[in-house]
């Protein structure tokens, strides 16, 4: 079943070949750049008139938004969060904007993809083992193997299987989540096309904003415990 009818990718020479989550990807990686490159120019006055006298200007929005997220990752990982925030911060704008996009008739959030949210979920992995061997050196092999010296032999695969189960718990859990509100939209949006489909899609951009601040928390969590010298 196509949903929103005629999806915009099919549409558009180059994107019609590509999978449907990876033509979404490619919109929010462009919306991306565009605005990035917009707040620049902002920050530097030299698009001073691009948006109307009066209306929220681009690059408050996007400081409240960084501001955020640097409030929450600073809340688990404390006055270290500025090392990571780079990568927080860009899981949360790409998650965010593949999940609103997905509102928008005629697009699908790359989110309700596994695909899209493994391959995210492996950069949260590989990543915070890379940050807590750079934190802690070899001594980060601790946090593998428990409190109890004399169980470490027990304790030591059961956490590396924890650890492997994270990205896909992050995947699963965005997709499922994704999927289930895109789907409710779409069905809703064509049962009843008028007043009613305004409703869900608050609801949808509520969740996107949720989902996108779950990921990003759990994946602060996940930094903070390999990056702790407590053990």
């Amino acid at each position: 079943m196509e949903e929103h009818g005629v999806l915009w990718s099919h549409l558009i020479p180059g994107l019609n070949a590509l999978p449907d989550h990876v033509a979404g990807s490619v919109v929010v990686l462009l919306i991306l750049s565009s605005l990035s490159l917009a707040y620049y120019l902002r920050t530097l006055n030299l698009a001073a008139r691009a948006l109307p006298k009066g209306s929220p200007r681009l690059e408050e929005t996007f400081d409240a938004l960084v501001g955020l997220v640097d409030g929450l990752a600073e809340q688990v990982i404390g006055e270290r969060t500025r090392h990571y925030l780079p990568l927080l911060g860009t899981l949360f704008f790409y998650i965010l904007f593949s999940n609103l996009i997905g509102l928008i008739p005629g697009f699908t959030p790359p989110t309700s993809n596994i695909s899209t949210n493994f391959g995210m979920s492996l950069v949260v992995f590989v990543m915070y083992n890379v940050y807590g061997f750079k934190e802690n050196g070899v001594s980060y092999l601790k946090h593998f193997m428990g409190p109890i010296l004399a169980l470490s032999w027990l304790m030591f695969p059961i956490e590396v299987l924890s650890h492997f189960v994270r990205p896909v718990s992050l995947a699963v859990r965005l997709m499922g989540n994704m999927f289930g509100d895109h789907m409710v939209l779409s069905i809703f949006s064509g049962l009843i096309p008028i007043g009613v489909p305004v409703i869900f899609i608050a609801l949808g951009a509520f969740v996107a904003v949720i989902q996108a601040l779950v990921f990003t928390l759990l994946s602060t969590i996940y930094i903070a415990l390999s990056t702790t010298h407590d053990h």
